[in-house]
């Protein structure tokens, strides 16, 4: 065991849950830390349902392009801790991460605290130590109660459309949730929201007034949209044709011009031509990603393989929204599942494409569905379903059904699993 994971490892102990929304313990531990997160560059706060990490790659791609320092904080992670805490463009070292863990594990003197909050204290604390231009700030859950909440005076708030999803911290319904997300506004902070359901911009809007925000809202102040081959994006300065985005999906052209109208209305220091090449050069690992190696070798020859980490009903139907746009082909979907979720309402937005339906259980994941269950969802909905003990075991079975396309989705934890097998890891 590294030193890294017998530390993490010791930090979720800290806390007898894992999910423990409130803001109490990680302010307590701040203020023993001489309050870094009052020494951070400015920030770019970002919650939302679905659509936070893409927008925040295309907000990074933009700002590196103008040859700024980015630091980033996302979650969960794929594979590694360190993928986690981007500092001025890298990820965190395993010697900065240390240091940075064990510090915290010690002020904090052993008190009660949840792993996602002393990460996130470890992650402020790099972040006042390394010089950067901007922080690109994801919330982990919810938003008012999270414990990333603890921004004064953020340069800019983006919401990404807000959904259903994370029930049984945030809510039942869409007022709910959105209340919960709305809680990272701030009065002074210029705000940017993705396009809503109803019952969300209600309240999103309700509350930026009540702090005196009037907010750029997709759809009412801006859109941005594919017309021939390209990304027309439009907004109150202008009309901009720009490149396609360099993430592969029709629901990328949403997060794209998400990422343009904060970027323009936060003033960052980006040109058209830094956009341009920012989703000319965008990355973001696991979503609907083309996946080459190990792994593509046990299909058919020819066989398109891809690899995406959707895990609510919202993200399956941008999934399968972006799949229905491909050439047709037979198509298999390789799923796992968190027990958090119903597989029939993962599965749903398929069903159009009748895809072969083959149900995995997570490695290692106590709390995943197991294999059989996810293919009883799938015949439930009348599609063709099986169950595999393995992953590998799932895609010789793909190979099995004379599937032109594979996907493996239904879990940001399976991506993970995928690209470890698979040899390719995040950067």
């Amino acid at each position: 065991m590294s030193r890294t994971d017998a530390t993490l490892g010791r930090l979720l102990s800290l806390h007898p849950k894992l999910i423990d929304l409130g803001l109490d313990r990680v302010l307590r531990l701040l203020e023993a830390m001489g309050r870094p997160q009052d020494r951070l560059p400015p920030v770019i706060h970002v919650a939302g349902t679905n659509g936070k990490g893409s927008t925040i790659a295309f907000l990074r791609a933009f700002l590196e392009a103008a040859g700024k320092r980015v630091h980033v904080y996302n979650s969960p992670h794929l594979v590694r801790f360190n993928e986690r805490i981007r500092l001025a463009g890298k990820l965190v070292s395993n010697a900065q991460l240390n240091r940075a863990l064990e510090a915290c594990e010690e002020i904090n003197a052993g008190q009660p605290i949840t792993f996602f909050e002393i990460t996130t204290a470890a992650a402020f604390k790099l972040f006042a130590e390394v010089p950067a231009d901007y922080l690109l700030l994801e919330v982990g859950l919810g938003g008012e109660f999270d414990s990333t909440n603890v921004i004064d005076h953020p340069l800019g708030v983006v919401i990404t459309p807000v959904d259903i999803d994370h029930q049984a911290f945030l809510g039942d319904t869409l007022a709910e949730i959105a209340k919960a997300k709305a809680g990272i506004l701030k009065r002074g902070a210029p705000a940017v929201f993705g396009r809503q359901r109803d019952g969300g911009y209600t309240v999103l809007t309700r509350q930026a007034a009540r702090l005196g925000i009037r907010p750029l809202i997709a759809g009412e102040d801006f859109d941005a949209q594919a017309e021939d081959g390209r990304l027309v994006f439009q907004d109150g300065d202008g009309l901009l044709d720009l490149p396609p985005p360099g993430l592969p999906g029709p629901h990328q052209y949403d997060n794209a011009g998400l990422a343009i109208a904060a970027a323009r209305h936060f003033g960052l220091p980006v040109s058209e031509m830094h956009i341009a090449e920012g989703l000319r050069r965008v990355s973001w690992p696991a979503r609907l990603m083309p996946l080459a190696g190990k792994l593509s070798a046990l299909l058919t020859p020819g066989t398109e393989l891809w690899l995406d980490g959707g895990h609510n009903a919202h993200g399956a139907a941008a999934l399968a929204k972006a799949l229905g746009a491909l050439q047709p082909k037979p198509l298999a979907l390789i799923v796992g599942m968190m027990n958090t979720r119903a597989p029939e309402d993962l599965l749903a937005p398929f069903r159009d494409l009748a895809p072969t339906i083959i149900g995995v259980t997570i490695p290692g994941e106590a709390n995943a569905h197991p294999a059989q269950r996810i293919a009883e969802g799938a015949a439930a909905l009348g599609l063709v379903a099986d169950a595999a003990p393995s992953i590998a075991a799932a895609l010789r079975r793909a190979a099995k059904t004379g599937a032109g396309r594979v996907v493996i989705c239904g879990s940001l934890y399976l991506a993970g699993q995928v690209l470890h097998r698979n040899g390719t890891p995040p950067e």
